[in-house]
């Protein structure tokens, strides 16, 4: 089933149209309102429009600081399905007072509309996204994060230009805010089809306190590092886009001699890349929270920032201000266009897997509560990236130049988060290695427990056997591995990141093979899962080697399922011993050639013997070597 195929069904469509026409709401008031005080600020207020349209800025965004914390305890005391409607029908409210705003011409009643507007967002923000994990499989994730995001991003870029329209061609403001209510109207019907989502936390105790609870669920968020990085990093990616698209309407105007609609081209160009990107996440993930394809995102954003830096034309064009036709016509202005694409795209395979990877690594209990955190952090960043662009370009900064510091910026972050946590990086080359040297075919991995601890053998073809592995499976592995593979040029790096344990025969170094068996039945007891190669060495025929005890030494001391593997398809790689030594011939079998790994069922621990196994990974391998 394909990701739009959730669209036919009850557990996401109606929620899909509800955030859908929330985000659109939002924008079409948000932009109507800043185009009625851009031209006609003087019938409204003595103060500069500029000043106005940021001030709206900031009256939308201070409802996330404030609430956002009880929002995330609301999401986990009641059930999301009933939220969800209860926030459409304050939706349909805001509507009316801003329609009492327009109809007294008061600038402090729309002011009010718009902070209750952010109040609108800011409730639904966690039920948003803690709600997907309770109606979706995880196979679906994915493909549901990236509808979500497309979504929001088009509903964006839609609400905007419809909010213009109507500030510019509606007789009346007032048919603003009716237009507003017709959305709100619509969205509440579609809400009411949402299925139930029960509640993990209904007596949670409601804490109104902002500032202490704030700090309470980033409490929540920091209990699993991997998820605490997310979300440093989700709220990096919004920093980073934000003070980009705040840059638009001076960059067009500026920098590339456009004219207004110039600003809608180079908004609509970036969010088809972030749809586009967000899009074929799910085909790049092969259906699964591939993590691997944030440092890909992260390295596009930083590549097309600092391109889009010197792409940019060094002076205005002649003519200027310039016709759409006359802008596109300008041969720089493609390369431009380019950029912010790619910028959307690879922002699309950054954020995607994030967002699904808090979803599923949060505890249930404490999920909307870390989301309402992420949305906190996220208004945080936004805020002083706004600050630190206002700084830059007070101090006679150019916009490119601007870019090129915030491209340096994400590559300096992004470096830093992977040190932090390797498992993004070694994802990111474990997903590398199957997708440009191999085509990796896949079946039974449903048979690799979700949780505790278990024990995968498979035989052992190729230098890249335990990369192989990992990219096909979304559990961290520790592999058990031969100490002379363990320090191999170029791969040492990988397999000490991935918390390979190395091994040594009993009769090379013995301290050595008592280290590796104490170190195994740490990790099963942890819950862990642990990959070991029983053959002992990497092939150099082609054929199994028999297996070693080992295996029943390991679930002898500590019982845990074991799950038979066979990889196929490597030997005769560039990483295999075919015709002599392994990596000696690039290329050997070109690019894209077709491998493959058979998961079985597991094996209960008493029938664990190597006999038993060699021969069910032997005839999963089958004649494909």
């Amino acid at each position: 089933m394909t990701q739009f195929n959730l669209l036919k069904t009850r557990r996401f469509a109606p929620f899909f149209a509800t955030q859908f026409l929330g985000a659109f709401n939002d924008n079409l008031f948000k932009n109507a309102l800043v185009v009625l005080l851009t031209f006609q600020a003087a019938s409204w207020t003595a103060l500069d429009a500029g000043i106005l349209a940021n001030l709206a800025a900031g009256v939308f965004i201070l409802p996330f600081f404030l609430f956002s914390a009880t929002a995330g305890q609301l999401a986990d005391k009641v059930d999301k399905s009933r939220l969800a409607r209860l926030v459409k029908v304050l939706e349909m409210a805001i509507m009316g007072v801003a329609a009492l705003g327009f109809s007294l011409h008061s600038l402090p009643v729309l002011f009010f509309a718009l902070f209750l507007l952010g109040l609108h967002s800011t409730l639904f923000g966690p039920v948003k996204y803690a709600i997907l994990p309770q109606h979706l499989h995880e196979d679906e994730l994915v493909g549901g994060n990236a509808l979500v995001e497309a979504g929001t991003f088009v509903a964006i870029l839609v609400g905007t230009l419809a909010g213009g329209l109507l500030a510019g061609a509606a007789g009346h403001p007032t048919w603003v805010a009716f237009a507003g209510l017709v959305v709100a109207a619509a969205g509440y019907l579609f809400s009411r089809g949402i299925p139930d989502a029960p509640a993990p936390e209904p007596a949670l105790a409601v804490n109104l306190n902002p500032f202490s609870e704030t700090w309470r669920n980033i409490g929540f968020a920091r209990q699993n590092r991997t998820v605490f990085l997310s979300v440093l990093g989700i709220s990096w990616f919004w920093l980073y886009g934000a003070l980009f698209l705040a840059q638009f309407p001076a960059y067009a105007k500026n920098v590339l001699g456009g004219g207004e609609t110039s600003v809608t081209l180079l908004l609509a160009t970036f969010t088809a890349g972030i749809g586009i990107g967000s899009l074929l996440c799910e085909k790049l993930s092969g259906k699964h929270v591939e993590i691997g394809l944030v440092p890909f995102g992260s390295i596009g954003l930083t590549v097309f920032g600092l391109d889009l830096a010197f792409a940019s034309p060094a002076s205005l064009p002649a003519g200027a201000p310039l016709s759409l036709a006359g802008l596109l016509a300008v041969h720089e202005v493609w390369r431009v266009l380019f950029d912010l694409f790619a910028l959307g795209l690879f922002g699309g395979f950054f954020i995607v897997p994030l967002y699904a990877l808090i979803q599923l690594r949060s505890a249930a209990g404490h999920r909307a509560r870390i989301i309402a955190a992420n949305n906190i952090l996220n208004a945080l960043f936004m805020v002083v990236g706004a600050l630190a662009a206002a700084g830059m370009l007070g101090q006679g900064v150019a916009i490119p130049a601007l870019f090129g510091v915030a491209a340096l910026c994400n590559a300096l972050v992004a470096v830093y988060i992977y040190s932090l946590v390797p498992e993004f990086m070694l994802r990111f080359v474990a997903w590398l290695l199957v997708h440009s040297v191999y085509r990796l075919e896949q079946k039974g991995l449903e048979n690799i427990p979700d949780e505790g601890p278990a024990v995968l053998v498979c035989n052992h073809v190729s230098f890249v056997d335990p990369i192989v592995i990992a990219a096909a499976t979304r559990r961290p592995i520790r592999f058990v591995m031969d100490h002379r593979i363990f320090r191999a040029p170029f791969l040492n790096f990988v397999f000490r990141h991935m918390r390979a344990i190395p091994i040594a025969p009993a009769k090379e170094d013995p301290a050595m093979m008592e280290a590796a068996f104490d170190e195994v039945a740490r990790a099963l007891a942890a819950g862990e899962v642990v990959g070991i190669f029983p053959e002992g060495r990497i092939t150099d025929t082609g054929e199994i080697y028999p297996f070693r005890p080992g295996i029943g030494r390991i679930v002898e001391r500590t019982p845990a399922p074991v799950v038979p593997m066979a990889l196929r398809g490597l030997w005769g790689s560039f990483f295999s011993r075919k015709d002599g030594s392994a990596m000696s011939k690039p290329l050997r079998r070109g690019l894209f050639s077709k491998i493959g790994l058979a998961v079985g069922a597991p094996v209960a621990p008493q029938e664990a013997t190597p006999e038993h196994l060699q021969a069910v990974v032997a005839a999963m391998r089958g004649d494909w070597t």
